[in-house]
């Protein structure tokens, strides 16, 4: 069994809670004594990984192991980041997508100037990825003015298509949506339910970032470009996936760059 296949495998098991192969009996061993270990010092949360307790009495005493949250899930602490980002592997899942993009950049970059437009985008990525991890998403890219969040198995559980429409439409009045006043920033989302590989890619210079990769990806990311300020585009698979309760919500296709044929997405407003 080759180290890139134990590598994937311990990764499917990271974003899904299974294992496509059982590990190695010395891993069993060691993750069941661990758990035993660490269920001695009080204290929540832990980590769902490797069962490490992240704050109070138990965190503070194992902050040497990497016992802080990750940067990208509450959910995991910052050493089984740290192991997961060590290898250029991963695995593909089916997840629910999250893809969330300032309306209108340029001319408000133009507007406030450099160091004041710095100020609003990063309170919209403080703001976001607060509110994407409350809802045990995790944050995969703060990149220029967009935001992504991944709903997979591990964290948000089976019903990850209805948790990660939650969170959208809590992203959405966190930037000042649906108050009945201009938003103090104007922001656009797409979800979309799908297929995708998820996993650490490396940079080339030995520093690893974790990735969605594939059709389902690229797809939710035009959904997003397309949605105007306010506006959840829900993909039909995300729709039929969480049985998500659509009536009333306006139908629209879309051509997007790329995809082959018109694209059926719900539109839900948050006013």
């Amino acid at each position: 069994m080759g180290k890139k296949f134990f590598s994937d495998n311990l990764w499917y098991h990271f974003l899904t809670g299974e294992f496509k192969v059982p590990p190695p009996l010395f891993i069993r061993v060691l993750s069941s004594t661990l758990g035993k270990v660490y269920k001695i010092l009080p204290s929540n949360p832990h980590c769902s990984e490797c069962g490490i307790h992240m704050a109070g009495v138990g965190g503070n005493s194992l902050r040497f192991m990497g016992s802080a949250p990750s940067s990208f899930s509450s959910r995991l602490c910052s050493g089984c980041e740290k192991g997961a980002r060590k290898h250029e592997s991963g695995a593909e899942v089916e997840l629910t997508m999250v893809f969330a993009d300032v309306r209108d950049s340029t001319p408000l970059a133009e507007e406030l100037g450099p160091t004041d437009f710095r100020e609003v985008i990063n309170r919209f990525f403080k703001e976001t990825s607060k509110v994407l991890i409350e809802h045990d998403a995790m944050v995969n890219r703060l990149v220029g003015d967009q935001v992504i969040g991944l709903f997979v198995p591990r964290f948000a559980g089976r019903n990850h298509a209805i948790t990660a429409l939650e969170a959208t439409k809590d992203l959405l009045r966190v930037t000042g949506h649906g108050e009945g006043k201009k938003p103090w920033i104007s922001v656009g989302a797409g979800i979309h339910t799908g297929v995708a590989y998820v996993g650490a890619v490396g940079s080339g210079d030995g520093v690893n970032e974790i990735a969605v990769l594939g059709s389902a990806a690229n797809l939710c990311a035009r959904l997003s470009s397309k949605a105007a300020a306010g506006e959840i585009l829900i993909s039909e698979d995300s729709v039929k996936f969480g049985n998500l309760h659509v009536d009333g919500m306006e139908t629209r296709s879309l051509e997007l760059k790329g995809v082959s044929q018109p694209v059926s997405v719900r539109v839900m407003t948050v006013t």
